[in-house]
Formats: structure tokens, sequence, C-alpha cells
């Protein structure tokens, strides 16, 4: 019994011996089938997907030519005048909510100089005064305009771009920051005492006379161009060819109303020249201030408000706080797009301010009382 696990080892090693001996001889065959194998297995995938193993692979550079990514190919903007114009649409979520309608309001504050659609105006009378030779860039050329403040602040800011000075006059009831920002653009700003428009030191009639004396004095480079928003024509033609198609198409050709606020008259008319052959069913509503005539002027064909008569004004100019809309004068723009306008409505100060901290708690829109007014 004691001599059979020895037996049992010594039959185990030999075994093991001879194992190892006959695999030495066995492994190199083995190890040689194993590589034909692996050699030959991409030439079946190529196979099973359809394609010839023996066919020559050709890789192609796709980085330059035409195969480059279009989107490097996107045009550059040249100079802030690109940048003027095509503000988008968007919907005014609270009072669209609580309407049950659609409010929709167009970002002007996006227009690249002054960031308002004055931007649009003082574009178009610069380069249409370019191209009827009254200016010339670089050449010493000032632009004089009257104005409350957004089309100054925007043309002062395409003076800067297309090689001009800028000469501003303001009433003094005008917000100060405004007059504050002309400067600081590199505008020449008067501030006048509120007249009457036959005054000859009313803020449009001193930068008419203004221009004119520039031009006459020989010692001056330049020649002194007046912009003459209220009259010019260039005015409304802006809106005509850009706020209007722009409206237009972004609401997808339906539109129910449009609301504007006039100043100069030029906003309302242009948009309202435009879209009315389009939409004849469309309303076209001004949305006037307290203390304007324009009210008037639309319902009854007068230029006449109660507040300015005799003992009862409080400012020399339009009695409310509303400022950039409202005037008790006839515009050469206004007039241009008055028969198209449907109806008016009479916005109060109150009602303005109301509206404007509305929309800066429920929609985060922090605007003035102007653009507040088109939505009471």
């Amino acid at each position: 019994m004691d001599s059979r696990p020895r037996l049992f080892l010594t039959t185990a090693f030999l075994c093991g011996v001879l194992l190892t001996l006959g695999f030495k001889d066995f492994y190199p065959d083995l190890e040689r089938r194993f590589r034909r194998t692996r050699r030959r297995a991409p030439a079946n995938s190529l196979a099973g997907a359809g394609l010839d193993p023996r066919a020559q692979i050709e890789l192609e550079d796709h980085t330059t030519g035409d195969h480059r990514d279009a989107s490097k190919d996107v045009e550059v903007a040249e100079g802030i005048e690109a940048c003027v114009g095509n503000t988008p649409l968007f919907r005014i979520k609270s009072l669209s909510d609580e309407t049950g309608c659609d409010i929709l309001g167009k970002a002007e504050l996006l227009n690249g100089a002054g960031g308002s659609p004055k931007d649009r105006v003082a574009l178009n009378m610069i380069k249409t005064a370019e191209e009827e030779g009254l200016l010339t860039p670089h050449s010493g050329d000032t632009i004089y305009e009257g104005t409350v403040g957004s089309t100054g602040i925007s043309l002062a800011t395409m003076c800067r771009a297309r090689g001009y000075l800028a000469h501003i006059c303001m009433p003094s009831d005008q917000a100060t920051e405004k007059s504050d920002l002309l400067l600081k653009l590199g505008a020449i700003v008067d501030r006048v005492p509120p007249a009457p428009i036959i005054d000859p030191m009313h803020f449009v009639n001193r930068a008419r006379n203004l221009a004119a004396d520039h031009t006459a004095d020989p010692s001056r480079p330049g020649r002194g161009y007046f912009a003459d928003q209220f009259e010019n024509p260039a005015n409304w033609q802006a809106h005509f060819e850009g706020t209007g198609p722009e409206i237009y198409q972004q609401c997808g050709k339906k539109l129910d109303a449009f609301v504007a606020g006039a100043g100069t008259g030029g906003t309302i008319a242009g948009v309202a020249r435009f879209l009315k052959p389009h939409l004849p069913a469309l309303a076209i509503i001004l949305a006037d201030p307290q203390g304007s005539g324009l009210f008037n002027r639309v319902k009854y064909g007068v230029m006449f408000d109660t507040l300015e008569k005799e003992g009862t004004r409080r400012r020399s100019q339009v009695d409310t706080i509303i400022e950039g809309i409202g005037i008790n004068r006839v515009t050469a723009n206004f007039e241009a797009g008055r028969e198209l306008i449907d109806d008016a409505i009479k916005v109060t100060d109150e009602e303005a301010l109301a509206m404007a901290r509305w929309l800066a708690e429920k929609d985060g829109m922090f605007v003035g009382s102007s653009s507040s007014a088109l939505l009471q």
C-alpha cells in the first residue's frame, strides 16, 4: 500500500513530460493555422459587404476645393451701416397670454447704430443726399438736424461711420442723457428753449438756418446739409422699403392690425403704404399721446387738442412726458400716409408709464414711454 502513491506520482510525472514534448512539436503548426485565419478575415468582411477585396482603396481630400465647409463662406457685414434693418419680430408673451391674441413687437433696438428705428431713416437720408450730390464723405460736410433725440443719435453715429460731422439742435426739456450721448459721439449739441414752429429759435428752424449759414460761409470747410427729417421723403421711404416688407414676411403675410406712434410720421406712413396694398383688411392704428394734435387730425381732419387751448398749456411743445411721438403741426411725412390710417387712440401719461412698468416686470423689457404707449 505504501508503494502505490509513489507509483502514481512517477506515472503522472512521466505522462506530463510526454505531453509537453508532444505539444512542443504540434504548437508551431497550430500557430501557423491561426495566423492564416486572421489574414483571411478582412477579405471575407469586404466580400460580405459587397466589395471586391482585391480592389485598391483611394483616399480623398475633403478639406480643400469645393468640399470645404460652406459655413466658412458666410458674408461679413461691411461697416455699422450693414447692421441696420432686418430686426426680428417677437411675441410679447405676457400681453399675448392676457389678451388671447398674438401681440408682436419689432426689436428695433437691435439696429446697429443708434439702436432705434431712426437708424433706418438716418442712413437713408444720408444715402439719398449722397446720390443727389448734396453730401461728400470726408470733405468737411456737416449734417444739421433738429430732433428730440433718437434721430440725432442715429445721425451722429452714421456721420462718424460715413465721414461727416453732426450738429444737433434739440429742445432743452428733453432728457439730458440724450444730449450727453450725442456729445460722446462727437456731435455738436444745441439745447434750445421749446418754442412754436413759427419761432426762428425753434429747434428745427435753428438747424435749418445753421446749415444755410455754413454753406454760405466760404471760410468754413465743406457744406452744411439740413437733414429735415420731418419733411424729407427719404424718411417714410426708409420704412416703405425696409420696415414694411420685413413685417410682411416675418408675419407670414398675415396680420390684423399695425399700431405705431408718430413724431415725424415717417414710420406709420411708410409701413402703411407698403402693407395696405398687400393686406387691404389690415387696420392701421395711430397711438397718440396727450397734448398731441394727430389724434384729431386722423379722427376729424383738424390739428387741435383741447390741452393746447389758451391758458391750459403747461409746456411749450407737447403737453406730455412721453418723448419722441406727438406733434401739433402737419408734416409731409405724416401726410404721406394719413389717408391709410384707419383709427387713432389717445394714450395718457399714466397709461404709458403703467405699461412700461408692466413690460419690465412681466417680460423683462425695459422700454421708454413712446414704446409702451403703443401697447396700452
